[in-house]
């Protein structure tokens, strides 16, 4: 069984290791060859998703670690079943999160939470966990601002983990593990703040 301590997770992560529970409910330690990012410099928004967030009927409101233990449980719940999330790591991100290094960006619409993503936070690194949606177009939405405000502070790398056909449609590619290895060092070498 993996230890979830802050130190662990964030030399984990420096190293390109993350955590998953298992269906077992154990929680182990992977990585990925090839290794999905999306590169924030080719980022894509769909035009019917660029229409949307430019419209009057966009009436998301989009909050920063507004609640972040409701995001990452709405994550789990959203994948009943089939999650790598469970109550052990829900506690071990809710620690990262009062140091500063994990972060939820949520969509809220009518007061409710309608969507949003959470992930890590190391210097020039950002390690995207998981994203849910209640509400259409909530979680995209989301995930535009994120890329937003990563390139606003200046950060080199989206970490996805894997690739898959929607984040494809935003740009998402698979590199080898080496080339990861490669642009992780370089972006660790970055002095970035989240919030």
């Amino acid at each position: 069984m993996a230890r979830l301590d802050p130190e662990t997770l964030i030399e984990a992560y420096c190293n390109g290791v993350f955590p998953m529970a298992d269906a077992d409910g154990k929680v182990r330690w992977y990585t990925a060859d090839p290794r999905g990012i999306l590169p924030l410099d080719k980022f894509h928004i769909p035009k019917n998703l660029a229409q949307f967030l430019r419209s009057p009927r966009n009436d998301f409101e989009v909050r920063i670690n507004h609640n972040f233990e409701k995001t990452m449980r709405a994550c789990m719940e959203a994948r009943t079943g089939r999650t790598w999330i469970n109550d052990q790591m829900i506690d071990a991100y809710l620690r990262l999160h009062e140091l500063k290094l994990a972060h939820s960006v949520e969509v809220w619409h009518h007061g409710e939470l309608a969507g949003g993503l959470y992930g890590v936070s190391i210097r020039g690194a950002f390690f995207g966990e998981s994203m849910f949606h209640c509400v259409r177009d909530a979680s995209k939405v989301a995930l535009v601002h994120l890329v937003q405000r990563l390139r606003d502070r200046g950060y080199q790398l989206l970490d996805s983990q894997a690739s898959t056909p929607h984040l494809r449609r935003f740009g998402c590619i698979e590199i080898s593990a080496e080339d990861y290895a490669d642009r992780l060092r370089s972006a660790l070498e970055k002095d970035c703040t989240f919030t």
